[in-house]
């Protein structure tokens, strides 16, 4: 089995109006955010940017053992603290992308109060940081599960929001998450604060953790240990997935080309397909047909994942700001696995 995959380094990663300017990154240890991180200091290295980052995260040692050498640069400092109550940060701050949140699901299932409580009061504070600070733009990282739920296959707009049932528990997460949205064009109606929001549909790729609980993640450890998949629900469910690079490049257009209050959606159209379909494209084509994919084996855990549906996002509204999807499923898999080598 070869899983070497080679993809061309984006060198154009950083606009030009980001030059010298101070960057805040919240949820920096986590999977988008390290990505994001390494991508800018790059840039900074290899075209003198003179970007600042300063970098929020609950675990110093976790960002430091992605990072490696780069830390220690003058272009970069690391705040650990919690979002609930923000360290106190006393740098000018030009940019600001908000991407602390709790995504497991176990979380929205056994603390789901932890949940809701870090998404809307991390969130506040980050808009009350915005205001006092007068940025010149925040990105809030919101997520494709605010549309709740449907079994119709359509192309959903920003503005279609679907059924989401309040009295679940793991409605914590999108339910809040949708608040967060409400609360970030409040913020720009009343205050005037540009930010913007992007609806990230489930990313991974080059960066994901060998120990990261989501089903992407377990569909690829059973390519790397040889053992067969196993889904626990039907695998009805279909979606849209996007690659972490990609996903970097979406969050700095919305950032800077984004319009004030809006909200834009951002997903790879060519990834659309089943849980079921995935996994059976990662036992016949990761695997090279080594494992088996078996169906419907942990019913009785079906409480921990979202009801079977259908998301389709419609991303026209990204693709006018000028941004394409680059990386299909297929690579994101092989990047993901080779990362873990």
């Amino acid at each position: 089995m070869n899983l070497s995959y080679e993809k061309e380094m984006d060198t154009e990663i950083i606009p030009k109006e980001l030059k010298n300017a101070k960057l805040l990154v919240t949820g920096a240890s986590g999977l988008i955010g390290s990505v994001l991180t390494e991508y800018l200091l790059k840039e900074n290295a290899q075209y003198q940017m003179g970007v600042k980052l300063i970098l929020l995260v609950r675990n110093r040692e976790d960002l430091l053992s992605k990072l490696g050498n780069r830390i220690g640069k003058e272009n970069i400092q690391i705040i650990q603290g919690d979002i609930c109550c923000l360290p106190e940060i006393t740098d000018d701050i030009d940019y600001i992308i908000h991407g602390a949140s709790i995504t497991a699901s176990s979380m929205m299932i056994e603390h789901p109060v932890q949940v809701i409580k870090t998404n809307l009061k991390g969130t506040a504070n980050i808009l009350e940081f915005a205001k006092k600070k007068s940025v010149k733009g925040v990105v809030y990282l919101s997520t494709m599960e605010v549309y709740g739920f449907t079994e119709e296959e359509k192309l959903l707009t920003e503005e279609q929001v679907q059924y989401l049932n309040p009295l679940e528990l793991r409605s914590s997460y999108p339910e809040s998450k949708r608040m967060c949205e409400n609360l970030c064009v409040s913020y720009a109606s009343e205050f005037h604060i540009p930010v913007k929001i992007i609806r990230l549909a489930q990313t991974f790729g080059r960066g994901v953790k060998a120990d990261d609980t989501r089903v992407f993640a377990q569909f690829a450890r059973c390519v790397r240990d040889g053992k067969d998949i196993e889904i626990m629900t039907d695998g009805r469910s279909k979606r849209m997935y996007l690659d972490t690079e990609d996903a970097v490049r979406a969050i700095l257009t919305v950032l800077l080309k984004g319009k004030t209050g809006e909200v834009y959606n951002a997903a790879n159209k060519e990834t659309y397909c089943s849980i079921r379909e995935m996994a059976e494209m990662v036992a016949s084509e990761i695997s090279e047909g080594k494992i088996k994919v078996y169906v419907g084996v942990g019913k009785e855990n079906v409480k921990k994942f979202p009801p079977a549906h259908k998301l389709m996002l419609d991303v026209s509204k990204l693709e006018e700001l000028g941004w394409r999807p680059e990386t299909g499923l297929r690579e994101m898999y092989l990047e993901m696995i080779e990362g873990w080598q």
